[in-house]
């Protein structure tokens, strides 16, 4: 693969999702007709997905039947065995220790102390998007914790600069998990991707066999609705 056109991410910028599916290429299909996006092989099970070209996310066969079915968001870190080090001190865990994938970077991924799980990428040739926040890309990921004091102390002392520097876009926020969901779903981070017509889109969810999970709503980065796609791995659609 060709080193991508986006710069290297600072440390703890959103650079990269990726979705385990039952069924890559239903997913395929699906991710295709909704978003425009357009597939090749990758390493192993795992397939590039781009959009107008550049690459914006990776679809991956889950091998594990008893493992959820989700999209997955990534950190950029220079080094992730250090990052994983900090996550155990602030009481989080690692569960997938940092592995080295050929040469495209080393991937890890760990869960905050409420349960969210989230991934660690640094990079090798491979940096990440190599576009988003346009149409059809990602554009926002938004944690849904069951206590957002907790949430900005843990990802405040891991991410600080990309969290708290005024200079950086936001890509990553927090909220109550009651603000959209019932108050028993678990911690969890919810990847969302760019539309231009939010009400195009939802009925491009239906007609590929998705469903919609919590309709429209406003917030401070855009009008937001939740779906599943026709395997019932969560996202968010941002109409901004």
């Amino acid at each position: 693969m060709a080193e991508n056109r986006a710069s290297v991410y600072g440390e703890g910028v959103p650079c990269w999702v990726d979705a385990q599916l039952p069924d890559v290429e239903a997913g395929k299909r699906f991710y295709g007709e909704l978003f425009g996006w357009t597939f090749e092989d990758a390493v192993g099970t795992l397939v590039w997905a781009r959009k107008d070209g550049s690459p914006v996310a990776t679809l991956g066969h889950k091998t594990d039947g008893r493992m959820p079915t989700v999209w997955t968001v990534y950190f950029a870190t220079p080094d992730a065995a250090a990052m994983c080090r900090r996550i155990l001190a602030a009481g989080g865990q690692v569960v997938t220790a940092p592995t080295r994938i050929e040469a495209l970077g080393t991937a890890a991924l760990a869960v905050d102390p409420a349960g969210a799980v989230f991934g660690l990428w640094q990079p090798g040739s491979h940096s990440g998007f190599g576009a988003r926040h346009e149409p059809g890309t990602f554009a926002w990921v938004q944690l849904y914790t069951r206590d957002t004091e907790e949430a900005n102390a843990f990802y405040g002392e891991l991410f600080h600069d990309a969290l708290f520097d005024a200079d950086t876009e936001p890509d990553f926020g927090r909220a109550p998990v009651s603000d959209v969901f019932p108050a028993e779903m678990p911690s969890h981070f919810l990847v969302h991707f760019r539309v231009e017509d939010l009400d195009d889109a939802l009925e491009g969810v239906r007609g590929l066999g998705g469903r919609v999970q919590a309709p429209p709503f406003e917030t401070s980065y855009g009008t937001v609705a939740v779906v599943t796609d026709n395997q019932g791995a969560s996202f968010a659609l941002l109409q901004r």
